[in-house]
């Protein structure tokens, strides 16, 4: 087993090529320290992975795995279980710590894991198989704004020692694993665009018009967001607000497991409209497009792509659909419900006609983080409650309150609920709790004395 003298090896678990950029990034950036091995740890948590294409297939992929000493995979090592749902018995442990390190030649190495999605496999798994490695969590798109999904085990949470993210928002702190008062970190700018331009320059677009409106399609409908008819509306109504706006030359973005025909549908729209619609089905990142076309305009719904061309390349950028999909994100703790509500704010309505609201900046900001982050977890960030209620007592308007539930507020005490805060906490009083409890009680022992018994005639 490992001693302090033994050497130390880097363990990065990466499950898409975004991710991969953003450690390719921090490398490049010396965030990290030397180590004796850095090995890149590939999973493809599709939900068929045996049918979608690897990871580490990937244009581009092969310029970044240069950074690292060897490249593993993780789902020939847990076969023939699913990445995204096993976890080791605890008993099991000690023997799976043992195979792997045997497997992939750790020998008696000191383990540094470098994870995503702490909250859940595959990295969950890995950390807890190696119980006594270090922890490193990196986020690769706006999630890590938001708070801990679940309440994670404090034997994982205090091993966790920075979160690395790209500064997406500048100023603003993600709240992911603030209950454990991680250290956060940001992987510069610089080191980013300098990555993703390396995979741009793998994989060069062809058939792409320059200056184009880039409209970035998600498939909301697999998660259960939306329907599949209210997506496909969300799309039309991005070809028809860049029409709107004065695009003649549109370049759809589908995600890659959306139906074919979408993309038939919005073609027709577009030329209906009098536009020319291009439909990019290549398996190239977002931001291949931005530094290859550098598009007139980056549309989309609430996807990272718009706040990674607003910070890193200074392209214009709109965004629709927010309103609908804050009203059906279920259940309230949603973890895409702090990337929409930053997208619904700092990104302006790719309807012209919309009222101008101007963008929260520096302090309202970062009230308006603390509010919805309070609000999907109040048992994890208890600290969180009076910025909460400054925000929604300070900036909650006609124009925000969408952002938020109601009922939300109200079970919650807060201010913008139906009752009054000092009546809403009343029904969570012990002592009020205990008094409903006993009437419940004594209305069952009653109705079951005035229950008539039934006699054999």
């Amino acid at each position: 087993m490992p001693t302090e003298s033994s050497p130390r090896t880097h363990v990065f678990l990466v499950s898409t090529l975004y991710g991969t950029a953003t450690l390719a990034a921090a490398l490049d950036a010396g965030c990290f320290p030397d180590a004796e091995r850095r090995l890149l740890l590939v999973a493809n948590t599709s939900a068929v992975p045996e049918a979608a294409p690897p990871l580490d297939e990937a244009p581009g992929f092969e310029r970044l795995h240069t950074r690292f000493d060897g490249v593993l995979g993780w789902n020939a090592a847990v076969a023939p279980c699913h990445p995204g749902g096993w976890q080791p018995r605890p008993d099991d442990v000690p023997l799976w710590e043992r195979h792997l390190r045997l497997l992939w030649g750790l020998g008696d190495a000191r383990v540094t894991l470098v994870v995503e999605s702490l909250q859940v496999p595959p990295a969950l798994a890995l950390a807890q198989v190696f119980a006594d490695a270090d922890l490193e969590v990196y986020a690769d798109g706006l999630m890590s704004y938001g708070p801990t999904r679940v309440r994670l085990d404090p034997l994982i949470g205090v091993r966790v020692r920075r979160l690395l993210y790209p500064d997406l928002v500048p100023g603003l702190a993600p709240l992911l694993l603030a209950e454990f008062g991680t250290v956060r970190e940001t992987v510069p700018a610089e080191a980013m665009t300098k990555v993703l331009a390396e995979l741009a320059d793998a994989a060069p677009l062809t058939g792409v018009p320059e200056g184009s409106a880039l409209l970035l399609g998600q498939y909301l409908s697999a998660l259960g967001i939306l329907t599949a008819e209210e997506e496909e509306g969300l799309h039309v109504a991005l070809v028809r607000g860049a029409a709107a706006r004065g695009h003649r030359s549109l370049v759809f973005k589908p995600h890659p497991s959306a139906p074919a025909a979408w993309t038939r549908t919005l073609s027709a729209e577009a030329e209906a409209l009098g536009a020319e619609l291009t439909v990019l089905d290549a398996p190239v990142l977002a931001e291949a497009v931005f530094q290859q076309a550098r598009p007139a305009l980056v549309a989309g719904c609430f996807s990272t792509a718009l706040l990674t061309a607003r910070t890193l390349y200074g392209l214009p950028v709109a965004r629709t659909g927010t309103r609908l999909v804050l009203e059906r994100l279920s259940p309230y703790q949603n973890s895409n419900r702090v990337p929409v509500v930053l997208v619904d704010a700092l990104v302006p309505d790719l309807d012209e006609d919309a009222p101008d609201e101007v963008p929260p900046g520096g302090e309202e900001l970062c009230g308006l983080l603390a509010a919805v982050g309070f609000t999907m977890q109040p048992g994890l960030l208890p600290e969180w409650r009076r910025a909460a209620e400054r925000h929604l007592a300070g900036h909650l308007t006609p124009g925000t309150r969408h952002r938020f539930s109601r009922r939300r507020l109200t079970v919650l005490g807060l201010p913008g609920g139906v009752l009054p805060p000092p009546l809403a906490r009343l029904p969570r009083h012990p002592a009020l709790r205990q008094a409903a409890r006993y009437v419940r009680a004594l209305k069952r022992r009653l109705a079951r004395r005035l229950t008539p018994v039934r006699t054999e005639p």
